[in-house]
């Protein structure tokens, strides 16, 4: 049998990953103007063609896709993510950009779109609907994503979802929030819209009342009863790493659920990213911990752009766009080569090339974004409402494997007015408004799993990224902001007046142009860091990051101070005082 001559190019002696059967059928595979052109499963077709490529045996499975992750907790740019997604074999994102809208709003969703161009994958994006997370009440934020904003982006090319919304028990009791608004005219105007939801804990009537609205996906963390009820009512169950738990896969495997869920990797940080890799990271664990292979790939590439209406990819199949790799075992998900709409993006014996720092230059504003009000070690002083006796106060405790904290009471003694801290235990916390709207400082304790000694410091503190400073000695901690305003942005731990790690983030206090390696070794310093100065925790970094997210459970941080979760308000440092006499 001979086809017609045409320009393209034949991968000949594959297995090929079948969707549709979710098995591996030895063929050769055309491909034309960027799509998969022909399957050949008999192998007998003569196509002409001057570009060959001998697959010589290896399996060919699609690109995948990862539809919930953002790719500011990478703390890399784009482009620079971009490429090391494409080495790893994930060939589409969506990424969520929530965390660069809280600090520039608007133009910090279009700019990280326009940032994406210049990626060798393709990078689309979700509309934030949670910015601020919860009000201006709770948290100071550089952006507001409002209704009005949520329909602007509606329009660009590249949006192709309405974000986790995390605001997930007021939206349930309100109907007068931004994204409720926005809601109304989705189901009006953009019936079948894809919303992805953020909504832990949520059981019964209230997870019906969230899925009414039309939100029928989730990622976060869940019991399996939590899990059974999302799948059981019909909701997209996207399984991220702290999601793979025995009882929740074998719960998927015993009742062949792989439509009803996809892999993601929600938040990568920079050195999880360098060492381990993206979403092929995420989807090898499952591999590793029983998940059936197939089932595994299928979860990774089929169904996610099915949940996205990507219809054009996700399969090999004529007409679909020619994303995928080339594997030695496709039990490792280690690609010999990525080919992204017929193109080849990384080849694992060819020399790479580094993506130039210049690639793509923000706005001079988006480099000069911390903008903290004047600090004097006296700020670091806890004013207590009288002089001499004692003090009852809410300190955060932090819990080693979670991000979840808890509330705990403790007496401090005052004295001239002043809650001595010192050797109670706890580490003092602070967070400062850095958006340069008003100065504000919210003031908390810290015990548990933190660090025993030292201090930390960062602008990665999701979501409103003011920045946080918790320590053992007002002098560090001082010494840490002020560092953080000269570079603009940044993690660091400090111990002695010494900077012990430094990430720089200089890019609206989250990002860094340089390399994934250069990122990636940084925070892992940090990491260390953390880890040599006391805090106990499987991710020491995300559990600093998320201190002052006031949609996580149970007591947080702001600029407002402390956030009683589930109740959603301010409530004081001190709960009762006892005066001397």
């Amino acid at each position: 049998m001979v086809l017609e001559q045409v320009l393209l190019t034949l991968i000949k002696n594959a297995k090929v990953f079948n969707s549709y059967l979710k098995k591996f059928i030895s063929a050769n595979v055309a491909v034309k103007d960027g799509k998969f052109y022909y399957i050949d499963r008999k192998q007998d077709t003569d196509l002409q063609t001057d570009n060959v490529i001998d697959a010589k045996g290896s399996y060919m499975i699609p690109g995948l896709t990862d539809i919930h992750m953002h790719i500011e907790s990478s703390m890399a740019t784009p482009a620079f993510f971009g490429k090391c997604a494409g080495e790893n074999g994930v060939t589409t994102v969506v990424s969520e950009p929530h965390e660069m809208a809280n600090v520039k709003g608007i133009r910090g969703i279009l700019e990280m779109i326009s940032a994406a161009k210049n990626a060798p994958i393709d990078i689309f994006y979700g509309i934030p609907s949670s910015v601020p997370s919860t009000s201006e009440k709770l948290e100071t934020t550089g952006g507001i994503i409002d209704c009005s904003a949520m329909k602007h982006l509606l329009e660009e090319k590249d949006v192709v979802c309405v974000g986790e919304i995390m605001n997930y028990r007021q939206i349930i009791r309100e109907n007068d929030l931004e994204i409720s608004r926005f809601l109304e005219y989705l189901k009006k105007d953009h019936p079948g819209y894809v919303i992805e939801g953020h909504c832990p804990s949520l059981l019964d009537l209230d997870l019906a009342k969230f899925l009414y609205l039309g939100i029928n996906g989730d990622h976060t963390e869940h019991t399996l009863e939590e899990v059974k009820q999302r799948i059981e009512n019909g909701m997209f169950f996207e399984i991220q790493d702290k999601m793979l738990k025995p009882e929740i896969l074998e719960y998927i495997c015993q009742n062949q659920l792989y439509e009803y869920c996809s892999f993601v990797t929600d938040d990568t940080m920079a050195d999880v990213l360098y060492e381990q890799g993206p979403l092929n990271a995420v989807v090898q664990k499952a591999i590793d911990m029983g998940f059936p292979m197939e089932q595994a790939i299928y979860c990774a590439t089929y169904t996610p752009c099915q949940r996205m209406h990507f219809y054009d990819r996700g399969a090999i199949a004529p007409g679909k766009l020619a994303d995928f790799m080339l594997l030695k075992d496709p039990s490792v998900l280690k690609p010999e080569a990525v080919f992204k709409n017929g193109v080849p993006i990384y080849a694992k014996d060819e020399p790479q090339l580094p993506l130039s720092a210049s690639t793509y230059e923000f706005p001079a504003d988006f480099y000069r974004s911390v903008q903290l009000p004047e600090i004097f070690l006296k700020d670091f002083q806890v004013n207590a409402p009288f002089q001499e006796g004692y003090a009852t106060v809410r300190v955060i405790e932090i819990d080693p494997d979670r991000t979840h904290t808890t509330e705990k009471l403790v007496e401090m003694p005052v004295k001239a007015g002043k809650i001595c801290w010192e050797n109670s235990g706890c580490l003092l916390a602070m967070v400062v408004e850095r958006h340069g709207k008003n100065g504000n400082i919210g003031y908390g304790f810290l015990t548990g799993s933190c660090l025993k000694k030292g201090t930390v410091a960062t602008t990665y503190f999701h979501d409103h990224h003011n920045l946080f400073v918790a320590g053992s000695s007002p002098d560090d901690m001082l010494f840490a902001v002020n560092r953080i305003r000269e570079l603009q942005g940044g993690f660091l731990t400090v111990k002695d007046g010494r900077i012990l790690s430094e990430l720089a983030l200089p890019v609206c206090g989250l990002l860094s142009e340089k390399s994934i390696r250069e990122n990636g070794l940084a925070l892992k310093a940090v990491r260390k860091s953390l880890t040599d100065l006391g805090y106990v925790h499987n991710n020491p970094i995300m559990s600093v990051a998320t201190l002052g997210l006031p949609v996580s459970p149970a007591l947080k941080l702001t600029d407002k101070g402390l956030v009683d979760v589930k109740k959603g308000e301010i409530v004081p440092l001190i709960v009762n005082t006892k005066k001397n006499k």
